[in-house]
């Protein structure tokens, strides 16, 4: 990367220290401007750089009642191990804000353990959005483990890949799956599995003490569609099929069954397990995509949930 110029870097150096002063130390601006020796309006525009450059990342510790309430019942009606239910803003177009950052702080509470613990990870979005949300940590007693290959369509790195970010963010060994997430054939996909590395990496995560994973929707703005995993004909197929979401490439339909043949047939992905043995937390919210949650929750292949209050009452 290249070296930021020295003017450059000494004003992103003041703006930590004055995100630091306001956020964490809980300075008033008027505070902060009398130890930094500068203005008012230069304290507030040097707490403003620090948001605005990433260097302060905040999280609400307090529990709204309202959202305590959706996750209680949540819970009651799912037989949740774990849920939390993120405010929700109505104006934001962002398919993360919120979920990824609750996300973020429930893994990096785990990965805090001295105990090793093995992590399990999908891939998507809203996980990519709660990686980059993790700080720097030091964790070699730790094991991070993927659920879905890591190769695009056309051979590349999946962009929404996981697995490499968050052992460089909490420097753990991780165990990425050298496969497509689709096989182009069956055949391809036996001779795939039975590879000895591959075999290792899918025993490693059925280990997992917590997994996390995304939830796609169907049609053409699916991530399968997206990203190329899928063609806009087989998505009509396993729509037609009864498919209304996935979990790594794996499709079910509204009673949380299992889509039989079409592209399931070559999902190279660890198979889900129905119903969930170990702590699988499921991360996602909006409108679209709660058929699809309420269709994991049915079929029991999540047993943890991370949502945003309007997502919730959908689900209620």
């Amino acid at each position: 990367m290249a070296k930021k110029p020295d003017g450059e870097a000494s004003r992103l150096d003041e703006a930590a220290r004055a995100g630091w002063l306001y956020y964490i130390a809980g300075n008033t601006q008027d505070e902060i401007a009398t130890k930094l020796g500068v203005s008012r309006q230069t304290a507030q525009r040097l707490v403003s750089l620090a948001v605005s450059e990433r260097l302060i990342k905040v999280r609400l510790d307090h529990p709204i009642a309202k959202c305590l309430d959706l996750s209680q019942r949540l819970i009651a009606r799912h037989g949740l191990q774990l849920c939390e239910v993120v405010p929700s803003d109505p104006t934001s177009p962002s398919t993360t804000l919120g979920v990824a950052e609750a996300m973020a702080a429930e893994l990096e509470r785990r990965l805090t353990s001295q105990h090793p613990i093995v992590v399990a990870m999908g891939s998507g979005r809203t996980l990519r959005a709660a990686v980059e949300q993790l700080p720097p940590m030091e964790c070699p007693q730790h094991k991070i483990v993927s659920l879905v290959g890591n190769i695009a369509p056309d051979g590349s790195a999946s962009f929404y890949d996981v697995i490499m970010r968050i052992a460089d963010a909490v420097k753990a060994p991780h165990y990425p799956l050298p496969l497509p997430v689709i096989a182009s054939t069956v055949h391809e996909k036996a001779l795939f599995l039975v590879q000895k590395s591959v075999i290792s990496v899918i025993d490693l995560a059925r280990q997992a003490d917590v997994t996390f994973v995304g939830v796609g929707q169907m049609g053409d703005s699916a991530p399968l569609v997206q990203d190329g995993f899928v063609s806009n004909a087989e998505m009509r197929a396993l729509m037609k099929a009864g498919a209304v979401g996935e979990i790594v490439g794996w499709a079910f339909d509204a009673e949380g069954k299992l889509i039989e043949g079409h592209t399931n047939d070559r999902v190279a992905s660890v198979a889900l397990d129905q119903p969930a043995e170990r702590l699988v937390i499921a991360v996602a919210m909006g409108v679209f995509k709660a058929k699809a949650l309420k269709a994991a929750l049915a079929g029991k292949f999540i047993t943890g949930l991370i949502t945003n209050e309007i997502t919730a009452e959908l689900l209620l």
